[in-house]
């Protein structure tokens, strides 16, 4: 490995800044050769919209210290050495502690955590001027064992016409992985819980519509072979990769925003570290003007009031969040203990 450092001039709108990328020559992605100077300067490349979309918002960095195949951690605060172009703003996570959490405002913010050894980016759904109030609902489409990418894209199809009707603007993107992630920006009126309820009402309408296809279970034995909708990812603290952010996976796949009209054309190996620069200098930015119209989410709090009443409330939380009024049990249920009968 090359001891000598590598020095890139990044571009943003305080000028150029000089990034200094130790080890350039370090292998992240093992299987495929790419090093820590490729990714930093795919940050280069495609700065403008990756600071677009998750600029301005906490951010948590997963940092891999010995490629993707080794060890990993998560930075929430900034580490010692941070520059001072990269700021912090304070934010409440589920405990009620409150901690300061990196947000990233150019372009060489994103290289200089690729120096840290970042290779994704975990933005909050909402900005760093109101960490309380999400300005993006955010819904992720998993599919589960025996089904496949091309088992959510009719899933996503439906949710972008089931959001269409509560009068919110769906964008796409890949997940990196196997999935799809749904956004759709919203006025940043409602807090975190009012936002999760309004993705279980969605999810469950979703759910409704394609009962063969399509779970809300939140328990892996009960979703049978269906795209999961995840509504634990609208929790506060909960992130999923940003757009263009690459993946801790063989083949450096980024989660990159695109058209609807190509949601069937395209598969996620399409997009990595090693083409998504081209195709935004050909094709441009699906995402670009994302936030100019946002919506509301009160129709959908209308749906999630309406289930209430009939019988249908809370789901479980992820297990390390505080118990919430209401509720289910967490007790997975195959393990439940069963009550003896009479």
């Amino acid at each position: 490995m090359a001891s000598e450092a590598t020095v890139l001039t990044v571009g943003g709108p305080h000028g150029d800044r000089e990034v200094r990328i130790s080890s350039p020559s370090r292998v992240l992605w093992p299987e495929d050769g790419i090093t820590k100077l490729d990714l930093a300067r795919y940050l280069v490349e495609v700065g403008d919209a990756f600071v677009a979309a998750n600029g301005n918002r906490p951010v948590s960095l997963q940092r891999f210290s010995d490629g993707i195949n080794g060890e990993q951690f998560f930075s929430k605060n900034p580490p010692k050495g941070t520059p001072e172009y990269v700021r912090a703003v304070a934010v409440t996570y589920p405990s009620g502690r409150s901690h300061p959490q990196l947000v990233i405002d150019e372009p060489a913010a994103a290289v200089w955590a690729a120096q840290m050894n970042t290779v994704v980016f975990h933005p909050w759904p909402s900005l760093a001027s109101d960490p309380d109030n999400p300005d993006q609902l955010r819904i992720d489409l998993d599919p589960q064992p025996g089904t496949s990418f091309d088992d959510a894209i009719p899933a996503a199809i439906e949710l972008r016409s089931l959001l269409d009707e509560v009068g919110l603007s769906a964008f796409i993107k890949t997940s990196g992985n196997r999935g799809l992630h749904v956004f759709a920006p919203i006025e940043p009126v409602r807090e975190f819980l009012d936002v999760r309820h309004a993705v279980i009402a969605a999810a469950r309408e979703l759910e409704r519509r394609m009962p063969q296809k399509v779970t809300t279970a939140w328990w892996k034995e009960e979703r049978g072979e269906r795209i999961f909708v995840d509504f634990n990812q609208a929790n506060r603290d909960r992130t999923m990769a940003g757009a263009y952010s690459p993946r801790a996976i063989a083949g450096a796949p980024v989660s990159c925003p695109i058209e609807w009209d190509e949601l069937e054309k395209i598969t996620p190996q399409d997009f990595t570290v090693l083409t998504v620069p081209d195709r935004l200098h050909t094709v441009g930015d699906p995402w670009a003007g994302m936030q100019a119209k946002p919506g509301r989410i009160d129709e959908l709090l209308g749906w999630w009031e309406r289930d209430v009443a009939a019988g249908l409330g809370e789901l479980p939380f992820p297990p390390d969040f505080p118990k919430m009024p209401g509720e289910p049990p967490r007790v997975q249920p195959s393990r439940a203990r069963k009550v003896p009968e009479a």
